[in-house]
């Protein structure tokens, strides 16, 4: 460390991997506002936090899969810290977000456009409900960032028709909810078909396979346009978080139709 330098503390370290996960790897840089304003958040400059997100970026293994490589000067805490979102993104995550909050003199729900209004219900079903939704906010941000706010099979990349899919149910599997690598940002149509079995990505080289159901359809263009045309093509892959290969097998093997 160099001297005069301040040691990073756990909490800042803590909303450094909460940003990493919100940005796209490309823009980790000292002149994006989101890494501005975390500088400021925690009295650091833009630099050194620009420089904590790249040496997070070395214990990431899609960009170690893919040749790409972070600092080299990550501390023992760093490797800690990124190791205990690993291992329960849901928990660590919405620890970070709550942490995030606090430092904002603000509230987790308001953070997240959470309009509380609109939550009727009362007791334990609302506080289910704004937990719900406020998981599922973070998680929308996550992979909407991870993929560059495109569909990574249409390239659509109007918001208001992207949905943070996931490989495995929010129902089925509740430990990998919050997951990154258990998300794909799909189309509404896309999505719709993913959800219901009739297309799904090949876990071994991410090439998207269409249902029988569609690739039997003769004569409708919508069909050919939107699906069977798409058949054996790779999807546009994320820089980080690349969709987990066991998820994409379980979703091979249980929910598409074949």
């Amino acid at each position: 460390m160099t001297v005069g330098q301040k040691l990073w503390t756990r909490d800042e370290l803590i909303l450094a991997v909460n940003l990493y996960c919100k940005l796209p790897f490309g823009k980790m840089h000292k002149a994006n506002p989101e890494i501005i304003k975390l500088a400021e958040l925690i009295g650091r400059t833009p630099s050194s936090v620009g420089l904590k997100l790249v040496n997070f970026a070395s214990f990431d293994p899609t960009l170690k899969e893919r040749g790409i490589k972070g600092a080299s000067n990550a501390s023992k805490l760093d490797k800690q810290i990124w190791g205990e979102f690993y291992e329960n993104w849901d928990e660590a995550l919405i620890t970070s977000e709550k942490l995030l909050a606090e430092k904002k003199n603000t509230s987790v729900e308001k953070q997240n456009n959470i309009d509380l209004l609109k939550i009727p219900v009362d007791g334990l079903e609302r506080k289910q409900l704004i937990k719900t939704r406020v998981n599922q906010s973070i998680f929308r941000q996550i992979i909407l960032a991870t993929y560059k706010n495109k569909c990574c099979i249409s390239g659509i990349d109007n918001p208001e028709l992207l949905i943070a899919s996931h490989i495995v149910p929010w129902s089925v599997n509740e430990k990998n909810r919050m997951n990154p690598m258990n998300g794909l940002l799909l189309n509404a149509l896309h999505d719709k078909a993913f959800e219901s079995g009739l297309i799904t990505i090949n876990a071994d080289d991410y090439k998207i396979k269409i249902s029988n159901r569609f690739l039997n359809t003769k004569n409708q263009e919508s069909i050919q346009q939107n699906f069977t045309s798409l058949n054996g093509k790779e999807i546009t892959l994320p820089d980080k978080f690349l969709p987990s290969k066991e998820f994409l097998k379980l979703h091979n093997e249980t929910r598409f139709v074949g």
